[in-house]
């Protein structure tokens, strides 16, 4: 049998395979962050025929000194439901699940597109983007945590399947997580357990507003792949404590300053940070990088490096590239 077509339990979400679009931002929201009608059609062709079991729409900024970038979308208010509706029912009518990402820029926001300056663990310049942060303080941080909250409950009201807390690429969660950029003296800085205090805080706050029965992935860029930055190590300890606190699936990639890792090629990049986790936990755990072919990604499920596989680029440059990979297996 396919891996790929193997049917999976992860949490409280049936998989009907392994094949998961990573988020990708499209940067064709509207101005204000809605879904556009060129959003809805990007991932109604991209979910055409159903052939990939979980769509993870691209990373949504939870409050409006959290945005990254123009036309990016928003999970932000209220107002922003029901496009999102019409986003999960054309996806659902193509017969895929969805789950939505949710994000925070932290550091990584330009004071050029929020109109304010950006916020952050520690007033550490972010090394890919963005300009000098001031230091969240302890009340702000209890804000973005409600933040958060209020987001995932937007999203289960969108009607989609589940949602993605965003720690990686160097955006505010993986500000705190690594060494890098969190240089705080107070119970969020320091060593790794304090540096996920304010995750464990985030994944509390976004249960409490989705329930029990819906799945949460969390994004985690596993390793800086920097001198003195987060090691596989470190994310091993901060995915077992992810998973104790309710998270269904773990979905990773890594490099701070974004996915692209020098040095870092091939099919399934990062599979020596999905198998070394996997050692440390029984959740599903999500593969990307670099994977543009069909027999790549079954060899990597056989050979047990993840249990899910996420095509973006390869997708992303050829809609019908799940269509094909599923019938080539079969």
């Amino acid at each position: 049998m396919s891996y790929l077509l193997k049917p999976i339990q992860a949490g409280p979400l049936q998989l009907a395979n392994r094949l998961v679009m990573p988020p990708m931002a499209t940067a064709k929201a509207d101005p204000d962050g809605k879904a556009s009608q060129a959003v809805i059609d990007y991932y109604a062709e991209k979910s055409h025929g159903g052939y990939l079991s979980l769509i993870i729409i691209e990373h949504s900024y939870i409050n409006a000194e959290g945005k990254a970038s123009s036309n990016q979308l928003s999970i932000a208010d209220d107002s922003m439901v029901k496009p999102l509706h019409a986003l999960s029912e054309v996806i659902h009518r193509n017969g895929s699940r969805t789950a939505m990402q949710l994000n925070h820029a932290g550091s990584a926001a330009r004071k050029e597109i929020t109109g304010t300056t950006p916020v952050a663990p520690s007033a550490v310049m972010n090394p890919r983007q963005g300009d000098m942060p001031r230091e969240l303080t302890r009340k702000e941080i209890a804000g973005v945590i409600e933040d958060f909250h209020n987001a995932a409950r937007r999203v289960k009201e969108a009607g989609f399947d589940g949602v993605e807390i965003h720690s990686a690429h160097g955006y505010l969660l993986n500000q705190f997580f690594s060494p890098l950029t969190n240089r705080r003296s107070d119970k969020y800085g320091g060593n790794v357990h304090n540096r996920i205090r304010i995750h464990l805080e985030v994944i509390e706050a976004v249960r409490a507003a989705v329930g029990e029965n819906f799945p949460i992935l969390l994004r985690l860029g596993a390793s800086d792949f920097t001198p003195g930055g987060t090691t596989i190590e470190d994310s091993q300890i901060a995915a077992r404590e992810f998973e104790n606190a309710g998270i269904n699936i773990l979905d990773i990639s890594g490099g701070f300053s974004g996915y692209n890792v020098p040095g870092l090629t091939g099919q399934g990049y990062f599979s020596p940070l999905t198998e070394a986790l996997k050692k440390f936990v029984t959740i599903p755990v999500i593969l990307t990088g670099g994977i543009t072919e069909a027999q790549a990604a079954e060899k990597l499920l056989a050979d047990g490096k993840a249990d899910l596989i996420g095509v973006g680029r390869a997708i992303l440059k050829d809609s019908s590239w799940a269509q094909q990979a599923v019938e080539s297996l079969r």
